[in-house]
Formats: structure tokens, sequence, C-alpha cells
């Protein structure tokens, strides 16, 4: 389901910090560890962390789910505010009623939710199951999705220390779900509204609703599935085939930097014909941008000349990467050159570089400067 609705989360972990997780992947959803034999108990919880709320306690929060609660709306049910008993701001997720796609997406996302921890990550508070009645709990953050900032009503222009920031968060997190997460997550719905943010433009990804665990995968091998997702953002196998690997969360996310480029929707009837398509509008363009160093016609319009040439040669490079390219994974994303000229880019192998070399620097950036004075606020950019 998409959502306005804001999260956050805490915690993090640099890359081949893999073995701290498993024990923490351990716990399950109260009752089953499978979710084709899912069971619940309204005396536990998910984890030790996490609790279980009443359905008049969330109704009570959300001042009986009233439409001046409401964030967002989407295809499997509506996010409300609320505010908890002790005072806590929280954001409700409430699953339309009925519906097996709709009981199946409560599953998937309590049982992927459950297995994470990263501060790029959404995390859940809690849940309530009553009757017909299915909700999530999340941690309220104010400041809406990278949608709303980029094409929504957001009364100022994003800036690119901003985008940079974002692009940086977003990429943690999913490279967290396919390469330290055991077994691998594929998020499946990696779009700019569900990517959220706070006020200090911090991204979280959000939404497993559609999520998959990749229990099967492995180099060789692929989930199989029913095609799902957001049309826009769809990598070409997967929507032709069906064949889910973590190329088509990297395509996806493609998708989002290039939003973050150009300031354009993924697909957006206004545009002329021919142009509706973000990615094929900007393919070619990304080709000649990436040969020729000028990438004029790319640049999103509102940013004017408020930009760093070379790491917006970066983010173009990355972007290329993974909707030109269609590269594999995150971590092969990660490993663009690191300081090559521009135009000149290549693949090594991470295995040449210590885990603690800052990933998405050295994906998007090639540079150990950075954006700004952001870089120096970090102490591990893993984290």
């Amino acid at each position: 389901m998409t959502s306005e609705a804001t999260s956050r989360n805490s915690g993090g972990l640099k890359a081949g910090d893999s073995s701290f997780l498993r024990s923490q992947f351990s716990s399950q959803l109260a009752g089953s560890a499978s979710a084709n034999n899912y069971m619940y108990s309204p005396d536990g919880g998910i984890g030790t962390s996490r609790s279980w709320f009443t359905y008049p306690e969330l109704s009570a929060a959300t001042n009986g789910f009233s439409a001046n609660n409401l964030l967002g709306e989407g295809g499997f049910g509506c996010v409300y505010k609320g505010i908890l008993v002790d005072g806590r701001e929280v954001a409700v997720k409430q699953l339309k009623d009925g519906g097996g796609q709709g009981e199946r997406e409560f599953r998937a996302e309590v049982e992927i939710i459950s297995r994470i921890h990263h501060r790029h990550l959404v995390s859940l508070v809690g849940y309530c199951i009553s009757e017909k009645q299915r909700l999530l709990v999340y941690d309220y953050v104010p400041n809406n999705t990278l949608h709303y900032h980029l094409h929504g009503e957001a009364k100022t222009v994003m800036d690119w220390a901003s985008r940079v920031k974002v692009a940086a968060g977003a990429a943690r997190g999913l490279a967290y779900l396919h390469e330290d997460c055991q077994p691998r997550i594929i998020h499946r719905d990696i779009k700019s509204t569900n990517i959220l943010l706070d006020n200090n433009f911090e991204a979280l990804v959000a939404d497993f609703g559609l999520a998959k665990l990749a229990l099967e995968l492995d180099l060789h091998t692929h989930v199989s599935t029913r095609v799902m997702g957001t049309f826009g953002y769809l990598a070409p196998e997967y929507a032709s085939t069906g064949k889910l690997t973590e190329k088509s969360d990297v395509f996806s996310f493609g998708v989002v930097l290039l939003e973050l480029i150009t300031g354009r929707k993924p697909v957006d009837s206004s545009q002329p014909l021919g142009d509706e398509s973000l990615v094929e509008w900007a393919r070619p363009l990304l080709t000649e941008a990436l040969e020729k160093e000028d990438f004029g016609d790319l640049v999103d319009p509102k940013l004017g000349d408020n930009f760093i040439p070379s790491e917006m040669f970066r983010m173009i490079e990355a972007a290329a990467a993974c909707v030109v390219r269609a590269l594999d994974s995150m971590e092969e994303l990660a490993d663009l050159n690191n300081g090559v000229k521009p135009g000149q880019s290549g693949i090594f192998s991470s295995r040449e570089h210590s885990a603690q070399i800052r990933m998405f620097q050295r994906m998007a950036f090639g540079s150990q400067d950075y954006s700004s004075d952001y870089l120096n606020s970090q102490s591990s950019w893993r984290s």
C-alpha cells in the first residue's frame, strides 16, 4: 500500500556484519514461523521490542479513525496519525476488511518487518489483530515522503544536498535488505512514495507489503511470482517474465535516482507523446551525458545551477547503471569504480576494498569529498 504516512527506526550495520543479525532474525510473529502456517497469539508480540495493541486502543488513538487523522490511502487500506496514551505519535496502517490479498499483505509486512533493524528502514512499533481488523503501528515522522517533496505540494524546492542525502539513505537501506539480511529481502515496491523523510531529510524505506523473502535465492536462481509493483518502476525483465531478483529493486532505485536528478515523475501524461515514461525519455540523455559530460537537459530546472557538477555526474552515472546497464544487485552498484575520470567508471571487486568503504559515496560520487558538510557528520557510512 502506498501512503503519505511517515515512520522511523534506528540501528544499522555496515556490510559484512550479517552474522550479527542472524541471532536477531530468529524471532517470529507470535505463533508460527511460516507465512504458510500463520497463527497469532494475542498475548504475544513481534520479538521483544514490539507491542500488541487492542482495536479500541488504536481507535482511541486515531479519534475513531477520523478523516481528520488520515495521512494517506492506498490499494490495501488507509494510514492514520494517532497519539497513544503515553503521548507517543504513531502512524496506524489499517488494512481494508476482507480480501485475501489484504490478509497476505498484512502477513508479509509483519513477517518481513519483524526481521529488520536499520536506521534507513521503517520498524514496527506494534500490531493489532481483532476479528477482521488488521492494523500495523509505526512511529510517526512529520516530513512526508520523497514524492511529496519532489512532485507534491511542498512549498520549497528540494535542494541538492537534501537529494543527495535521501539517495544515500535509501541506498543504504536497500543494500541492507539485499546484502545483510538472512534470508535476503526483495522489496518489490521501491518508489518515491515509499521513501519517508524525517525533519533532517534522513530517508527511511517503507511499505513491505509486497516484499519477498528470497529463501531460495542464490546467484543462479530467482523467485517466480505474480508481477506486483508500481507502473513506471517495474524492471522490464520482471514485468515480462515474473522472474524476481534483487535486480528488480535496483532498477526501481534507479528510477528514484532519476526522479531526484530530473524532478520528473516516473510516468507523466502531461509530457509530450513518447516522453511520458521517465526511463524511456532519460535513457538516451543519460548516455549522452556520460559521453559528453553535458547533462543540462537532464537536471531538474527547479535546481537551476544550485548543485555540484561532479556529484551530479556521479548520480547520473549511478542511475544509468541501474536502468541502462541493469546491474544485478546493490552490491554491484556499490562497486562502481572510485576515483576514475568522468565517463570511465568500471566495475571492480568489492573484495579489493574494506567493508568499511562508504557504499553510496563510491556508488554515486566516487569521491572522498562528498556533498557539502553531510559526510563530516557521519561516523559510519553504512550505519
